[in-house]
């Protein structure tokens, strides 16, 4: 059993490493690399490619959260059941938010650069289209940090869990303490 919760601590690894390098590398690197280089319509340019990132994260986020959710139902008896369903509340909001992410807010963005039909850097600021497209960009960040933190929690809790067997000795069994 430590095996395989050795494979699922992995798979949750690696998606919250994937995540926290999009949010603290790609996504600012790639905005900051193509400012440097002064071409035309650098915001565009960068975040189609964050979005295309994103997509990636949110869509092995979900796959993830929804396998290792499955799993949870594959647990030794006498295991604390407080604690299988609080790890999978954990992943169901991690496999949540990463499909909010991506099928609601992802889509919602991209319908505003369709409806705007040039990049976004040709709106003044205080536009409302510019504005909308700002919170539910806001929005999508808040919901990324969510599963990040859903599934830090998560790796936590799989991490620690405790894979002895339960004692079969009977608990008003006195004669191991006192012997006659």
């Amino acid at each position: 059993m430590k095996f395989f919760s050795n494979i699922r601590l992995l798979l949750l690894a690696m998606w919250l490493g994937a995540a926290v390098f999009f949010s603290f590398a790609t996504a600012p690197g790639a905005f900051s690399v193509l400012r440097s280089l002064e071409i035309q319509n650098t915001q565009q340019i960068a975040g189609s490619l964050v979005s295309f990132n994103l997509k990636m994260v949110n869509f092995s986020g979900l796959g993830i959260g929804l396998i290792l959710l499955l799993t949870t139902f594959a647990n030794p008896k006498g295991a604390n059941k407080i604690l299988i369903w609080f790890e999978r509340f954990l992943l169901a909001l991690t496999a949540a938010a990463c499909a909010v992410g991506q099928f609601v807010i992802g889509f919602w963005l991209a319908f505003i650069r369709t409806e705007i039909g040039r990049p976004i850097d040709e709106l003044a600021a205080d536009d409302p289209t510019r504005l909308r497209f700002d919170t539910l960009h806001e929005y999508s960040v808040w919901v990324l940090v969510t599963a990040m933190i859903a599934a830090l929690l998560a790796f936590l809790l799989i991490s620690t869990k405790d894979f002895t067997a339960p004692s079969k000795s009977d608990p008003l069994d006195f004669q191991k303490d006192f012997k006659i």
